[in-house]
């Protein structure tokens, strides 16, 4: 069950340190905030935490596509931030996946 939920932990705090770069307090505070949802044993707070790492994932996708917009209009190198950034993108989503699987949803009731 743990191993389940360690990816969304990882993608919560990687996305907070993001949040963090750009000075936004408040987005790092609802992602740590969200992670309290784990211990609500309903089934809505799986969907909501499942919801948060796809949106996540599109973060990061979106980050990647405006970084590399800004490498390649410098002449900069772009292929090593993208494998980066995609990675972090998989992550979220293996997170949101995760939570969807027998084992998660038996641990919360409906």
């Amino acid at each position: 069950m743990v191993l389940r939920i360690i990816p969304l932990i990882v993608s919560a705090f990687l996305l907070g340190a993001h949040f963090l770069r750009q000075g936004n307090l408040w987005l790092v505070g609802l992602c740590l905030l969200a992670l309290g949802l784990l211990w609500v044993k309903k089934r809505w707070s799986l969907i909501v935490l499942q919801l948060l790492a796809y949106l996540g994932a599109l973060i990061w996708a979106s980050t990647a596509i405006t970084i590399v917009q800004e490498r390649l209009a410098l002449g900069e190198p772009w292929l090593r931030v993208t494998i980066i950034l995609g990675a972090v993108a998989l992550l979220s989503v293996l997170a949101g996946l995760l939570l969807n699987t027998p084992a998660v949803k038996e641990r919360y009731s409906p």
